[in-house]
């Protein structure tokens, strides 16, 4: 009885010490409150060191479980370093139509709990997302973006007219001439740089300039244009291509490669 005992009381301690910080990761979701968030660690973590944050909103009619096996976005953390949040949107999609969106203080509390259960480091703490959570991280960024080291964008954006509250010290937005889906939001007369107005009047940049193209792999090219003379430090960075509605091949990758100072690989 005695060995039984002591057996059951190891076994205790032992998931005690394990913390919450093993209780949930990959499809198993972190609760919390009545919602809820996926995570993914980086491969090789010591399991001590602050972490880079990547919070990713997933896009319609999905779940954070996807974004935590999604190759084009968890190869670019997990060889990183990066930690991985991937929180889920209610009813399988976002309120980012307007401010003051519950789902941005939803998002906020996901980053403090993942901050009791792992060591994040907050001086890089990216927000990205694609479709519909493109548009959820673009209403994070511009409602409580003042804390976000970078807006990582994908194919979804908040009108240009929307006036922003806060916002992220860079950004970087990628879209496709294409897209039928969030269509490609062209400026007067033709505009091309119209998908990141908003941020560049915001962060009173200016002119950009061409910073020429680049491609992760063969069957597309993008083409870049930089604002790195803006106010207050911030920088806004748009990406171009041909094509449709997707993640580009390694532009997550990329563009975490950048702005953590390494250079870029693939994937």
């Amino acid at each position: 009885m005695i060995n039984r005992l002591i057996v059951v009381t190891i076994a205790v301690l032992s998931l005690s010490a394990m913390g919450p910080s093993k209780s949930c990761e990959g499809a198993t979701a972190c609760a919390l409150d009545d919602r809820s968030y996926h995570v993914k660690l980086p491969d090789g973590w010591d399991g001590e060191t602050p972490m880079p944050v990547l919070l990713h909103f997933h896009g319609w009619g999905r779940q954070g479980d996807l974004i935590v096996k999604h190759d084009r976005i968890v190869s670019a953390t997990r060889k990183r370093g990066v930690l991985l949040l991937a929180p889920n949107g209610r009813g399988r999609t976002w309120d980012f139509w307007r401010a003051g969106s519950a789902d941005v203080g939803f998002a906020a509390d996901v980053i403090e709990d993942a901050a009791k259960r792992f060591p994040i480091d907050r001086a890089q703490i990216f927000v990205s997302g694609y479709s519909y959570g493109s548009a959820m991280a673009w209403r994070y960024a511009c409602d409580n973006g003042d804390e976000v080291t970078a807006l990582l964008a994908i194919s979804g954006s908040l009108p240009q007219t929307e006036t922003c509250a806060q916002g992220p010290r860079d950004v970087r937005h990628v879209h496709g001439f294409k897209d039928t889906v969030m269509d490609f939001p062209m400026g007067p007369d033709g505009d091309t740089s119209y998908p990141v107005a908003l941020w560049r009047s915001k962060f009173g940049c200016g002119a950009g300039r061409a910073d020429g193209s680049w491609s992760a792999v063969e069957f597309l090219t993008l083409t870049r244009t930089v604002w790195d003379a803006c106010e207050g430090g911030h920088s806004v960075t748009l990406d171009l291509h041909p094509g449709g509605h997707f993640i580009p091949h390694g532009w997550i990758a990329r563009q975490l490669d950048q702005l953590m100072g390494n250079p870029p690989e693939y994937p």
